[in-house]
């Protein structure tokens, strides 16, 4: 069984289209077409249903999609494991950072690591700490950078690099702002700004809000913490948000909970073989960690 074939197999079934798995594996479409139309030939199975413009797995296709993405991880690996037997720090290094990480930690990482091995290219993405989480679950990158899941798949490595006090704020001249101390119910009374539902950080303020079994009335939501931090100066609600993003034009609310915080840090796929140029990156951020920058 021919692994380019697998390979268009898999993109197609993950963009739902032969023409994006095409330009995502940089072919014509005739050749994705031609490379499907083989494998279904070898497996002598209709893999995709095709209605219109409309492209669906068939029960063939959906049984043979998890078994393929295991052949093709199984052998990137070995690729990785031979690879790293010479122990050069060299190819290609996949890392995916939230936007809050790649703007307030990442770049003195980023940039000893770029003068210590500039012979590794690197394959950076800036994504959010939920697909970043979901692209190592699949093998498709190396390592995140993220906001740590609350509770983790077992197959999920994960280590904590930095920790960032969460604070309550507001606008200087919000009503709230003028108390010495806030209730978590005072805070329900106003509307809020905060991170979208499926966040980790979102996620850790619900749990404080349902243990006393509230629900704060959430009027704006984004997954850009800077978003937010622009928003809240100007009197559109309450937030929570790091130490690092306070300043000036907000106020710090006394709360009368214990304070929210979150762990940032790195995941990796406990199966899949790390490669030198990965295990080098790991190494800066773990002393980044001991040094508590």
């Amino acid at each position: 069984m021919d692994t380019n074939a697998l390979q268009a197999f898999v993109a197609v079934a993950e963009t739902g289209s032969f023409s994006r798995a095409a330009e995502k594996l940089v072919l014509t479409q005739s050749a994705m077409s031609k490379r499907i139309l083989i494998l279904e030939q070898q497996l002598n199975s209709r893999l995709f249903d095709r209605i219109g413009r409309t492209v669906g797995l068939t029960e063939a296709g959906r049984e043979l999609l998890p078994r393929a993405n295991r052949i093709l991880l199984e052998l990137e690996d070995a690729r990785r494991s031979l690879s790293n037997l010479s122990g050069e720090v060299n190819g290609t290094l996949s890392v995916a950072a939230s936007h809050h990480i790649s703007l307030h930690r990442l770049p003195p990482v980023l940039r000893q690591y770029i003068r210590e091995f500039p012979q590794v290219k690197l394959d950076l993405r800036f994504d959010e700490s939920e697909i970043a989480y979901d692209n190592v679950l699949k093998g498709n990158i190396e390592i995140a950078l993220i906001t740590l899941a609350p509770h983790p798949a077992p197959s999920i490595h994960s280590k904590a690099i930095w920790r960032d006090k969460l604070n309550y704020v507001v606008a200087t001249d919000h009503p709230l702002a003028a108390l010495e101390q806030v209730t978590l119910e005072q805070l329900c009374d106003y509307p809020a700004i905060l991170s979208g539902s499926a966040t980790f950080t979102r996620q850790l303020a619900n749990l404080q809000f349902s243990q006393l079994g509230l629900q704060p009335d959430t009027t704006m939501s984004t997954n850009y913490l800077d978003t937010i931090r622009m928003m809240v100066p100007i009197g559109l609600g309450w937030s929570l948000l790091p130490d690092t993003m306070t300043e000036n034009s907000l106020s710090i609310l006394n709360v009368d909970v214990p304070p929210v915080t979150r762990e940032l840090g790195y995941i990796t796929h406990k199966e899949r073989t790390l490669s030198n140029a990965a295990r080098h990156f790991i190494q800066l951020l773990e002393q980044a960690a001991e040094k508590g920058s």
